[in-house]
């Protein structure tokens, strides 16, 4: 059998874990599962309480199908039905919808845990999550910093990872991301700018993207204007520009953040490495915050979510979009599925 065959008689395996139970995630994986566009690109197996998923069910007024199973017991192969497993830690009756709680920040935790165990252990080719609180979490684990962080710690894992924003034609890269504005520009360094650049072209052609262009964003406005403003452009990211273009790798700037973006959704790039945090997510919200994905790129798995967050102002209210949360688990299928492909080949060539 082909790597073609393989991959269509075995379609990728997601592991999805609910988010936290006091937003929007409960209603928002509901309707993942009662969605025939999303079942059908890859086998979705949720983590989480069964009784939580019911609920979500409910406020979203779909009704779903699921194979229940317990957290020890095999995962099925090509199931029929979605699989559950119901790790039984919270009764939704329990907590407050739109309020944190100790109790909403623990089962999100636990279902994180297991649904990266499955990928740590080679059971699931990408793991998505549904929006989490992390003030909820930080109840539970005081030292949750941010995704990128806890999945770190809980992989042991070695490498480099960083956050991408990605919408349809456009991904978004950053060198810095959860830090004090007052502490970017002395992160902004030639190793630190290179290592997000190769991150990011290695993570784009293992989303599909064969050749990426990849423009970088200048740190100070009109990219420094020629040192009048900051040399950050002179002395760090330019030499970074012609280090990765050294390298092979298709990249232009340093660029006017200012205007970047506008370039980039012109189709004169695929992705824009931006300095900072907020350069790059408020363009790309604004661009289109309802089919926003979130990737933590770098690591052995995908793994993806939506790039909105837990919404407490209208959970339980049915009306949060889905669009988000679709985009993810559908270019979780694509990356999951070539990521077995892969694997397979490479199976097969030994």
């Amino acid at each position: 059998m082909n790597v073609n065959d393989t991959a269509a008689s075995h379609p990728p395996r997601i592991a999805l874990a609910v988010g936290c139970p006091a937003g929007i995630a409960p209603e928002l994986t509901a309707r993942m599962l009662a969605d025939s566009a999303v079942t059908s690109a890859a086998q979705i197996v949720t983590v989480g309480d069964r009784r939580v998923i019911a609920r979500g069910a409910e406020v979203a007024g779909v009704s779903l199908d699921l194979r229940y199973i317990t957290p020890d017991a095999p995962l099925p192969e090509n199931s029929a039905r979605p699989v559950f497993i119901d790790l039984g830690n919270l009764d939704p009756a329990t907590i407050s919808v739109g309020n944190l709680s100790e109790a909403a920040g623990r089962s999100a935790l636990a279902n994180f845990k297991h649904a990266l165990a499955l990928g740590l252990r080679g059971e699931a080719d990408a793991v998505a999550f549904s929006p989490f609180n992390k003030a909820s979490m930080r109840l539970v684990h005081p030292g949750y910093e941010d995704e990128i962080v806890f999945v770190t710690e809980m992989l042991g894992f070695k490498g480099i990872a960083s956050e991408f924003n990605i919408l349809p034609d456009l991904w978004n890269a950053r060198v810095t991301s959860h830090v004090p504005i007052s502490a970017v520009a002395s992160l902004i360094t030639f190793d630190n700018v290179l290592r997000g650049l190769r991150l990011t072209d290695q993570a784009m052609r293992e989303g599909g993207y064969q050749a990426p262009r990849i423009a970088v964003a200048g740190l100070n406005p009109h990219a420094g204007d020629g040192g009048n403003f900051g040399r950050e452009e002179i002395d760090v990211i330019g030499p970074v520009v012609a280090a990765g273009q050294a390298e092979g790798i298709i990249c232009h700037g340093p660029l006017p953040p200012d205007t970047v973006f506008v370039r980039a959704r012109k189709g004169e790039f695929d992705a824009v490495l931006t300095m900072y945090h907020d350069q790059g997510q408020v363009a790309m919200k604004l661009i289109g915050f309802d089919q926003g994905v979130t990737m933590l790129g770098g690591f052995p798995f995908p793994l993806l979510t939506a790039a909105h967050g837990s919404a407490y102002d209208i959970a339980g209210e049915g009306i949060a979009d889905p669009g988000a949360l679709r985009a993810a688990l559908l270019l979780a299928a694509e990356m999951g599925a070539r990521r077995r492909a892969s694997l397979q080949s490479r199976w097969n060539s030994w």
